[in-house]
């Protein structure tokens, strides 16, 4: 017995794309699918796709400086110590009760709270391997934090005004 009784196999280069995967021209269709993901039902206000970026990118500048509370712990801990900021808390959490008392403590100390779309996202702005349910913004920075050039803190602060602005609005 030889060959001839074998089915012939496939080379890797001419097995097709599974239908998940995108072809050249739709790498913006997949982008978009890809940003909005499903969220829990109390994630209100939830930030749209260009807000969303903005808030991460203040969210990154402000770990570089030791300027956030990571994760719900610490997050409530200042909330209830009166620490004033801006409270981003993903809205990919599941279960959500882990998370459903921080916009409360956050409306009772009149702290501006906003919802991203993904933990994963929030994490990574926030300059953590893992991802991240919650994080406080502070505006100066924390002990043992450097402090930011004077451009690097005026442009801070103004994008973060911005951003808080925005969320009164929303709510």
């Amino acid at each position: 017995m030889g060959k001839e009784g074998k089915t012939p196999k496939k080379d890797k280069k001419d097995k097709d794309k599974t239908p998940s995967k995108a072809k050249a021209g739709d790498d913006e269709d997949v982008a978009e699918v890809t940003e909005l993901r499903a969220v829990c039902a109390i994630a209100k206000p939830l930030a749209d796709i260009g807000f969303h970026k903005k808030i991460l990118k203040v969210v990154k500048k402000a770990s570089k400086h030791k300027q956030v509370k990571r994760g719900v712990k610490e997050v409530v801990k200042a909330l209830r110590k009166d620490v004033k900021g801006l409270c981003v808390i993903a809205g990919d959490i599941s279960p959500i009760d882990v998370i459903t008392h921080v916009p409360i403590l956050c409306e009772e100390a009149n702290v501006p709270y906003i919802y991203v779309h993904s933990k994963e996202e929030l994490g990574a702005a926030g300059q953590t391997k893992r991802p991240t349910s919650c994080m406080l913004v502070l505006l100066d920075a924390q002990k043992g934090g450097d402090k930011m050039s004077e451009e690097d803190d005026k442009e801070f602060k103004e994008m973060y005004g911005k951003i808080v602005t925005k969320i009164k609005t929303l709510e």
